[in-house]
């Protein structure tokens, strides 16, 4: 959506970003979901209480990456709602008074910047990677903890 305007410009393409962060460890972990319960229980991989309790956390840690991709989602639905305004202002203003309608925040004294709103995001998009990496370590541990 190359608009000409900046602030429009730049909060577009972080929406995208979002989306694209959102989907790949999504897809990553509704796969190796399908995938490793049925691997491990040929390989009795459910009879030892070590592969047990690391795929145990790798089904918590995969709840963890799909919660955490579906907020990133959302907020990526924020940004772009954001964006279809002309300035920050107004932008953030729309997206505080839709949450504060939504009942999902309060409606703050005072509308935070896009720094900050990507500040808070990219925390998200931190949290999501970890439990990724929780993920696939657990995985892998699953793997090698598994009778041979």
């Amino acid at each position: 959506m190359a608009t000409g305007n900046a602030y429009q410009d730049r909060t577009d393409r972080f929406a995208g970003m979002l989306m694209r962060q959102a989907a790949w460890p999504a897809a990553i972990v509704v796969a190796a979901n399908i995938l490793a319960p049925l691997a491990a229980s040929t390989r009795g991989g459910f009879e030892t209480l070590p592969a047990a309790v690391a795929l145990s956390i790798t089904a918590a840690s995969a709840v963890a990456v799909l919660a955490l991709s579906a907020l990133l989602a959302f907020d990526a639905l924020l940004f772009r709602i954001m964006a279809s305004h002309d300035d920050e202002a107004s932008g953030g203003a729309a997206v505080d008074d839709m949450l504060a309608r939504m009942r999902l925040k309060t409606a703050p004294p005072a509308t935070r910047s896009l720094d900050e709103r990507i500040a808070g995001t990219r925390r998200l998009l931190f949290k999501q990677r970890a439990a990724l990496a929780l993920f696939a370590a657990a995985l892998l541990a699953a793997g090698f903890l598994a009778p041979r």
